[in-house]
Order: C-alpha cells, then structure tokens, then sequence
C-alpha cells in the first residue's frame, strides 16, 4: 500500500503513468505551461478505466489543492495497480484525474501559479461575483508586511480581536470561503477561468457528453479528524443531490448547508466545473476530505505561505525552508497509518460510488451554490 504514495509531485506523476501503462488504459496528458521546482516538466493526467461510451461515469480527481495531491494520487495509482478495470461494468467507467492542479502540487501550495484557489475558480466570471465583504478587514492582518516583529504582532493582534469579536466560525467562514478582490490574499478566486479550469472544462465537454450520470470524488486533506475521510456532500435535506449522496454514502454524509461538516460553504467548486460542461447529466459530487493537523495549524500553514510568496520574497526568503514544511505537515500525513486509513477509506467510497451511480433513478438536482 505504502508503495502507492510518493515523496513528490515529479515521483507521483511517475507512478501514476506507470501504472496506467501496465493497466492499459487510455491516457490523456495536458501540459503545463509552466516547470516544477527542478524544471521538471508539469501536467494533468487523465486515465480511463471502463466503456469509453459509458453512461454511468464517475471521476476520480487529485490535487485540486496542489500540495495536497499526495493523497488522491496514492489512491489513483492503486486503483490502477489493483486492476479496478476489472470490476467494472460494461455501462460504467471510472476516470482518474491526476492533478487537477500540477503547479500547486510540484510546488507544494494550495494555490496555482496565479495564486488562485481552484477550488474557487468555478464560478461564472461573465456574472456578478460572489461577494465576501469581511474578508477585506481582514486582508491586512493576514497578510502582513514582515513575518516577525511588531508588524506581524499586531497582525495577530487584530486576528485574534476579530475572532472574539464575531467568532471563530464567522472568522474560519470569511477567510475560506473565497474572496475576488485581492489577488494576494488567502483563497482568491481568480479574475477568470484558470489553465486547471479550461483543461477540465474541456475534457468533460469532449469526452463526457455522452454520460447520463456521473459522480465526483474530490479528494482533500486538511480538515478534520486525523486520518478521517469526511464525505461533504453538496446542498442539504430536500436537495436531489444532497438526498442521492445519503443514499449512496450512507448517513454519515456531511455538509456545509447543514452545519455539521468541517467545511464552510464554499464558492466556485471544481464540481460546477462538471456540471457546467456535461449540463444534461445528472451529478452527485462529494469532497472525500481527510484530516491531518488541528485546524489552527492548518490555516495558520495557508496563510504562511500565501505570505511567502506574497511578501516574503518566495526562495529567497530565510523562512523558506520553515514554511514549506509547515505546509507539509499540514496536508500530508506522511506516516504509515495515515496512508493505510487514506487507502482503505478512499477504495470505500470509490466502491459505494460506483455502486450508487448504476442503481438511482434520475433525478436532476438543483443548482444549489450552497455547497461544501
């Protein structure tokens, strides 16, 4: 199992098209503009296992969050590895997304090279844009000038009066949401679609037009119990979508509509991306997100590094080597426990999914944006 999982982005990739070569699959490879850290070579890989013509899809996606790639891969490369072709039926196939975001993920951010959260990049730039209006009272303090000293003394300093003052719920809600104002500020949304987005995009548009249903398995870390692979589904009670979910994970299922999840409600999320490109499908989308550090520590690792490269001077910076770190052990559990609750949870609910997506009647959901 171990075997799986990778040290790096240029090590994971390797393992991922090795193994897709040894299932013999069909395989899809989108450059990146742009390198990795050691100009490697960057990109999205997609593999198909199952009907080419399938009606009942479900796609598998890694790495929305960069750094946080090193789980969805594992789980990508096993899938392959354990020949998961074999049981699939002749209607059914399950697609495997491989870095949603290569740049984040080589250069171990959330965020692409533009800053941009992707996972807030999906919404509809030709429309009014989601407002987030505490986000910018909040801007200066989370990004501040110097790292140390007074300055980010009193940038802490006004964090935590913000905190008492509205709640921690109301500060984790603005700060993460997503924001499309400031481009140097934690979970920016973009101005317009990304490369990542206008890959996907245009994937789905050519290849999975012809699909009646598909399902979405977004894997994350970084929220949550240690180990723990949350299912958030999207809406809440009386939603189609939200009602197929519980049907198809069972009732621990959770969401930000509802309040019980670890999540917030969120804006622009990879799945409207889907359904934007396949509308006449029908869509259950899932993030399948597992914990790693308490939520303190893992925000407090977003916003070192957004300060990094917006501040810090990047490389040159003597924080560097401190905050990469940082974010390392806020999004990937590196130890052998971790990787086996990753696997075996990540093989259940890819199994419960493509049980799910043959057996439903089809229902249309809603366009709900209240999503997790």
């Amino acid at each position: 199992m171990n075997k799986y999982f990778a040290s790096d982005y240029a090590e994971a990739r390797s393992k991922f098209l090795a193994a897709a070569e040894s299932a013999d699959v069909p395989l899809w490879q989108f450059d990146h503009p742009l390198t990795g850290p050691n100009d490697e070579a960057l990109g999205t890989d997609i593999a198909w296992l199952g009907a080419q013509d399938a009606r009942y899809v479900i796609v598998v996606g890694s790495a929305t969050h960069g750094i946080e790639g090193f789980c969805g891969s594992g789980c990508q490369t096993g899938f392959l590895t354990e020949n998961w072709k074999s049981r699939l039926a002749t209607d059914l196939a399950l697609v495997l997304v491989h870095a949603n975001n290569p740049h984040g993920f080589a250069h171990q951010r959330r965020v692409n090279e533009d800053n941009i959260d992707l996972n807030r990049n999906f919404v509809d730039f030709e429309a009014e844009l989601p407002q987030n209006l505490g986000y910018a009272e909040l801007h200066p303090a989370l990004v501040p000038e110097a790292w140390g000293g007074p300055t980010r003394e009193a940038a802490d300093a006004a964090i935590e009066v913000y905190k008492v003052r509205e709640g921690l719920m109301s500060f984790q809600q603005v700060t993460s949401r997503g924001q499309y104002t400031f481009p140097d500020g934690l979970f920016f949304g973009g101005a317009g679609p990304s490369w990542s987005r206008r890959t996907i995009e245009g994937f789905a548009r050519k290849h999975l037009a012809e699909a009646t249903r598909i399902g979405v398995v977004d894997f994350h870390t970084g929220l949550g119990p240690r180990g723990h692979g949350e299912v958030i589904g999207r809406g809440g009670p009386g939603d189609p979508q939200y009602e197929r979910t519980v049907v198809w994970y069972g009732s621990d299922v959770k969401s930000a509509v509802v309040g019980n999840s670890a999540s917030v409600r969120l804006n622009g999320t990879i799945d409207f991306g889907y359904r934007r490109a396949c509308p006449n499908a029908e869509q259950t989308a899932i993030t399948l997100e597992f914990g790693t550090l308490p939520l303190e520590e893992v925000h407090e690792a977003i916003r070192a590094d957004n300060w990094l490269y917006a501040k810090g001077g990047a490389e040159t910076s003597p924080h560097f080597n401190s905050i990469k770190a940082q974010m390392r052990a806020a999004f990937y559990g590196e130890d052998s426990h971790w990787k086996q609750d990753i696997w075996a949870r990540g093989q259940e609910i890819v199994e419960q999914a493509i049980t799910g997506v043959r057996g439903q009647t089809e229902v249309r959901s809603s366009e709900n944006h209240d999503i997790a």
